[in-house]
């Protein structure tokens, strides 16, 4: 069966309310041989049920809560919220992911952007991790993906940290008690941090490893706590599956305005998209992850997972309101233990803090996940460089280009090792969870807007008057206010200038907005250290895509 395939009667709602108090199973600790190297789903969680000491079957979040206190594995703030450290790996390990090379997957995953493993390795590995869960206490999720019913995931979660299952009960979509008597898993996630794999015996790099089984939909997360590796190893299998279903699966956040415009934000981590798509006007569908089919856009989570590096009350009220709220988990944020105060703008541990939240935490979202096919695109790039506009309205074929170079500056702390921002290009916006070739994403995107005609932007978050190191930062207010412009239609009839290093169309004017801001090389104090910078740009765009081609990108 597909994993897009579901047998189970699904509601449309979002999420439901908790509805039960979670049950907590033992067993006899057997010690049984299982090294058949044939797990499925179900082998899976039985061995698991057969090992672990308790098993915790759908804890409510005030259960979970109580067992990270508990355990000792948070700290409370005052408002109730849970402080949790991921200690060494504060960021995704992308040089540790695997996926098994099997009959299913040789001709159609992208291998030059990731590590193979043969399936016999894969149960090697996963056997080993269920022997660790012997005697251990683990926390069973059971959860949906996807708010699309007709493309849904059934995916259960097995953790042995509390917090955890936390954070993705709050990042997927909650089934209702009577869909949970039902519940069949077809997506299995094995997650045990503590566990460390060992390269000689499991062929990693290193003691971390996530590994993806496509052919049975099992993935397995060791040797790291960034909880980001769970949730993004749901979208990594939903990209592979949703091609195969003329679902054009985007990394992307989305809202609905009041005459029903939805409007999608591509970009990288750190670029805005949860900033930019969370606001008091549009409803928000989601803030990572969505798929876009014939008839519409459905996200694929139920919740947020926001960066909380400078989190002002002011500059993003929705977000930091999240905060304040009892169960909500922040990772690596530094907290005063006699204040309980927060200190959003301490980069000490890593800039890459981050808040967890169910969407029911934004009181302006779209109750179903479901929306409109799109009425405009933006694509976000923090250009570290400084020579990108601040706003540009793209031909459809120039969205497809920014679409598949997905420039942007990677940000501090999103990977490890990355201290400060570096130009990339990680293609479709999302390289490292792009398990097909970018092609593949890129004739799906030109699909969609062959059947809608949507409106396509560029939007510059990043820098400008110099480079990364001698500018600044764009200001917030005034990206919010060239996008509201944008999607108000207020650009729909002005004039544009065409920029002559990178052919794009700019507006002349936007209300609100200093015009020289409007032109890079104006805010510079040196025209020809703008030029020499453009230049440089220009070209790593023209390489890269290049090395796209080379990559059979047709």
């Amino acid at each position: 069966m597909s994993v897009s395939q579901s047998n189970a009667s699904i509601s449309q709602t979002t999420q439901s309310v908790d509805v039960s108090e979670g049950v907590t199973v033992g067993n006899d600790n057997s010690s049984d041989s299982y090294n058949t190297y044939k797990f499925n789903n179900g082998d899976v969680s039985n061995q698991i049920y057969r090992n672990a000491r308790l098993v915790h079957l759908n804890d409510v979040t005030q259960s979970l809560v109580g067992h990270a206190l508990r355990r000792g594995e948070v700290i409370e703030t005052k408002h109730g919220a849970l402080v949790a450290s991921t200690g060494k790996f504060t960021g995704r390990s992308a040089g540790d992911k695997y996926i098994v090379l099997d009959q299913k997957t040789t001709d159609s995953v992208w291998w030059d952007n990731t590590n193979s493993m043969t399936s016999k390795t894969f149960d090697l590995l996963l056997d080993d991790m269920l022997e660790h869960a012997i005697g251990r206490t683990v926390f069973q999720q059971q959860l949906f993906a996807g708010a699309d019913k007709n493309h849904r995931y059934n995916v259960e979660v097995f953790s042995e940290s509390s917090w955890h299952a936390l954070f993705i009960r709050h990042l997927l979509l909650r089934p209702s008690e009577k869909e949970l008597s039902s519940f069949d898993a077809n997506v299995t996630i094995v997650h045990m941090p503590d566990f460390q794999a060992d390269p000689a015996r499991h062929g990693t790099k290193t003691s971390t490893c996530i590994a993806l089984d496509f052919t049975r939909n099992i993935v397995l997360i060791c040797g790291t706590a960034y909880a980001g590796e769970i949730k993004k190893s749901v979208f990594s299998l939903f990209n592979y599956h949703a091609p195969d279903a003329d679902i054009f699966p985007m990394h992307c956040s989305a809202n609905v305005g009041q005459n029903d415009d939805t409007t999608l934000f591509f970009g990288l981590s750190g670029t805005g998209k949860t900033t930019l798509s969370t606001s008091p006007v549009r409803a928000l569908v989601g803030d990572d992850e969505h798929g876009w089919t014939k008839d519409g856009v459905f996200n694929l989570e139920g919740g947020c997972y926001a960066k909380a590096i400078n989190l002002t009350e002011e500059g993003e009220p929705e977000i930091f309101a999240t905060t304040l709220q009892a169960g909500t988990v922040l990772e690596n944020v530094t907290l005063d233990p006699k204040t309980g105060e927060l200190d959003f703008a301490d980069a000490s541990v890593t800039e890459n803090t981050r808040i967890a939240y169910p969407l029911s935490a934004i009181p302006n979202r779209v109750e179903s996940g479901m929306a409109s096919v799109p009425k405009n695109l933006v694509l976000l790039t923090a250009d570290a460089f400084g020579v990108l506009p601040p706003i540009a309205r793209l031909t459809p074929e120039q969205a497809i280009y920014y679409f598949l170079s997905g420039y942007t500056a990677k940000l501090a702390g999103t990977e490890r090792g990355v201290t400060e921002p570096q130009a990339t290009f990680s293609a479709c916006f999302g390289a490292p969870f792009m398990a097909r070739n970018p092609s593949v994403y890129g004739q799906l995107l030109q699909k969609r807007l062959g059947e809608t005609g949507a409106t396509c932007w560029l939007l510059n978050t990043g820098w400008t008057g110099g480079a990364y190191g001698e500018g600044k930062r764009m200001a917030l207010k005034d990206t919010r206010k060239m996008l509201e412009a944008a999607l108000n239609g207020d650009l729909d009839d002005v004039q544009y200038r065409t920029d002559k290093v990178f052919g794009l169309k700019v507006p002349l004017a936007i209300e609100g907005i200093e015009d020289k801001l409007l032109n890079p090389q104006q805010t510079w104090q040196n025209s020809d250290a703008y030029s020499d910078q453009a230049g440089k740009l220009l070209k790593l765009f023209e390489d890269n895509y290049k090395k796209l081609r080379a990559a059979d990108l047709g």
